[in-house]
């Protein structure tokens, strides 16, 4: 039980990190799957750790809630009608920009789900670490430098490249940041903007998938549903730091960090999985 709740805690660290920054939190859970996996563990559970996989993400989105709550509340007492108005708003350009994801995302998961492998995520790895690089370099002026600048189109446009998240290996964050930068958002609009827009995309991802394993009969012991919540709890204190640092990092520097570790992350799953 000691070594699992170690592994937990270190996938917990791994998602809180990857899910939030643009480098693909799928491509680091199948390395650290490969490194961690082992005899009566959890992660050779594979019904377990599929489920695991959603139950920790509802950790990684509530830093999320709790950092933006009061910027996500539209009731707080403390706000101005004005200001309740342009959340509301922005609820709705959340909304409005989760639609392509509700119909094709939804609609293709399964497909996406069979083709999760090791080539795939290798190559979306590298391909959208040479697009940051890219789209840093030609990227013009920016016209979106607040949400309430952004608008209705603008925020469905930046939904059709969220789904283009569902190619494990892309990174959910990192196909919207790039489709809002594209659109001429601000870097800081284009991550806050994902942090948003994936509220409702992840929660209602998870809650599914694990409505459809309890529905599956799925029973857990006390082990395991204790290594649930030890990674959920490591996901969310995680996820703040992530959150924080890339909103601080974005504010002085660009992408191209990210869109080279990328390139360098793939190149070296493919090096692993060529070599075992």
């Amino acid at each position: 039980m000691v070594l699992d709740i170690i592994r937990t805690v270190i996938m917990g660290l791994v998602e809180g990190i990857s899910e939030w920054l643009p480098i693909s939190s799928t491509g680091h859970m199948i390395l650290v799957k490969e490194f961690l996996n082992g005899k009566d563990s959890f992660v050779s559970n594979s019904g377990f750790f599929d489920l695991y996989l959603y139950v920790i993400q509802l950790g990684a989105i509530m830093a999320v809630v709790t950092l933006y709550f009061k910027k996500l509340n539209p009731f707080a007492p403390s706000k101005t009608k004005t200001e309740k108005r342009d959340t509301w708003n922005m609820w709705f350009k959340v909304i409005v920009g989760c639609i392509p994801a509700a119909v094709i995302g939804l609609a293709l998961d399964s497909l996406m789900e069979q083709i999760e492998n090791w080539q795939v995520v290798s190559a979306m790895l590298i391909v959208y670490g040479v697009a940051f690089i890219i789209v840093e370099r030609i990227r013009k002026k920016t016209v979106v430098n607040t949400m309430d600048e952004m608008t209705y189109k603008t925020a469905l446009l930046i939904g059709a490249f969220q789904v283009l998240s569902i190619i494990p290996g892309t990174s959910r964050s990192g196909a919207t940041i790039l489709g809002a930068m594209l659109l001429g958002c601000s870097r800081g609009v284009a991550a806050e903007f994902s942090f948003f827009m994936a509220i409702p995309v992840m929660v209602g991802v998870s809650l599914l998938k694990i409505a459809k394993f309890i529905l599956e009969g799925l029973t857990m012991s006390m082990d395991e549903i204790t290594v649930l919540v030890v990674g959920m709890i490591v996901a969310y204190i995680v996820s703040m730091i992530a959150i924080k640092f890339l909103m601080n990092f974005v504010k002085k520097h660009d992408f191209k960090a990210f869109g080279v570790y990328r390139i360098v992350l793939g190149a070296l799953v493919i090096l692993y999985f060529v070599m075992i």
